[in-house]
C-alpha cells in the first residue's frame, strides 16, 4: 500500500472555505530533488491571492511555498544535503504550490540549511518574505551604506525583514506603519517612522534613494514624490506591471521596477548568516495547525498582521 500524507488542496477558486485537508500519496524525489518532512509552513499574501485567482494555475492544486523541516530522502545528483539535515526554503515557486503538506519534494537548490538556534516555526516565516526583501534591496537596488530607504508596511511580513536587511547593509531606514507598531520597528532598526494613518508620507518625506512598496495603488504616485532625482521605486504587489511602473517613474525623472521573488539558495544562505549573527529575526504573530488553514488565511487577509503567520505540522 502506498504511504499517505496530509496536504491542503482546493478544487475551485474562492474564499478560505475552498481549502481542505486531504490524504494524498507520499511523493518521491526525482533527480536533483530532495524530500522534506515539513515541520512548519509559512503563510503569505501570495497564497490567498492564488486561492482566489489561481494566477496561472487551474484547480485542483495545493497551497504554500514556505517550509522548514527535515530531509527524509535524496535523489541522484544531490550532494548538498543528507537525510536528517534541517533545512528551510521556498520549494517550487512559482510553479507548483505544495508547502501546506506533511512532506514536499523540490530541487535541492531551493533549500538552505536552517539557521542554527532558530526553531522550525520561525524558520518557516523567512524564505519567501526574506528573499523578496533581499532580491529587492540587494539585487535590484544594490542598496549601499548611507542610502535612505523607505519601506511601506514596515511591520508586515516582507516589511519587518526588509527593515532589518536594509539596516544590516548600513542604510538609513524609514518605515510607514501605525503608531502602535513604531516601538517594535525601532527595536528592529528603523531610524524614522511615519504613521500613515495620521499624515501623508509624501508630504513629510523627500530625498529618498529607494522605496520598497508592498501596498500599491496610489502609493506608487505618492512614493515617487519622495524619491530624489533618479531614485528607485520597487513595487511588489504586481510583478507583471513592470512596464507601467517604469513609465510612471520615468515621467517623474525617477526609476521604477517590480520584483517577483524566485528560489535562490545563495541569497537564502546569506540571510541565514544574518540570522545567526543576530542581525535579522523573524516575527511570528500566530500559528495554526494544518487543519485550521482557513483560519490562518482569514487572519492574514485582515491585513493587520505584524510579521508572519505559520502553520504547524509536527
Amino acid at each position: 500500500m502506498t504511504e499517505q500524507m496530509r496536504a491542503v488542496r482546493q478544487d475551485s477558486l474562492g474564499g478560505a472555505e475552498v481549502l481542505r485537508v486531504v490524504e494524498t500519496p507520499l511523493p518521491e524525489p526525482g533527480p536533483i530533488q530532495i524530500r522534506v518532512r515539513v515541520h512548519a509552513a509559512g503563510v503569505n499574501p501570495t497564497d490567498w491571492k492564488m486561492r482566489e485567482t489561481g494566477y496561472w494555475h487551474t484547480p485542483p492544486f495545493g497551497q504554500g511555498w514556505d517550509v522548514s523541516g527535515v530531509v527524509t530522502a535524496i535523489a541522484p545528483g544531490v550532494s548538498r544535503f543528507a537525510v536528517g539535515d534541517e533545512v528551510y526554503g521556498m520549494p517550487n515557486f512559482p510553479t507548483t504550490p505544495g508547502a501546506y503538506a506533511d512532506q514536499v519534494v523540490a530541487p535541492a537548490q531551493h533549500f538552505s540549511r536552517k539557521p542554527a538556534g532558530l526553531d522550525h516555526v520561525r524558520a518557516a516565516a523567512l524564505p519567501l518574505a526574506a528573499l523578496t526583501a533581499w532580491q529587492s534591496l540587494v539585487d535590484a537596488a544594490r542598496l549601499e551604506a548611507g542610502q535612505r530607504v523607505l519601506i511601506h508596511a514596515a511591520a508586515g511580513g516582507v516589511g519587518h525583514l526588509a527593515v532589518q536587511i536594509a539596516k544590516a547593509r548600513g542604510a538609513h531606514v524609514i518605515g510607514t506603519a501605525r503608531a502602535a507598531k513604531h516601538a517594535l520597528l525601532r527595536d528592529l532598526g528603523a531610524d524614522e517612522l511615519v504613521d500613515h494613518t495620521a499624515v501623508d508620507f509624501a508630504e513629510v518625506l523627500d530625498g529618498v534613494d529607494v522605496v520598497l512598496d508592498g501596498i500599491g495603488g496610489d502609493y506608487l504616485e505618492r512614493s515617487l514624490r519622495t524619491l530624489r532625482p533618479d531614485g528607485l521605486y520597487i513595487g511588489l504587489t504586481n510583478p507583471f506591471a513592470m512596464t507601467e511602473v517604469a513609465e510612471a517613474a520615468r515621467s517623474h525623472g525617477r526609476r521604477g521596477t517590480t520584483v517577483m521573488v524566485a528560489p535562490d539558495h545563495a541569497a537564502l544562505e546569506a540571510i541565514t548568516d544574518l540570522v545567526e549573527q543576530g542581525r535579522v529575526r523573524p516575527l511570528v504573530e500566530a500559528t495554526f495547525p494544518l487543519e485550521k488553514v482557513a483560519d490562518a488565511h482569514a487572519l492574514g487577509e485582515a491585513g493587520r498582521t505584524t510579521g508572519k503567520i505559520v502553520l504547524t505540522l509536527v
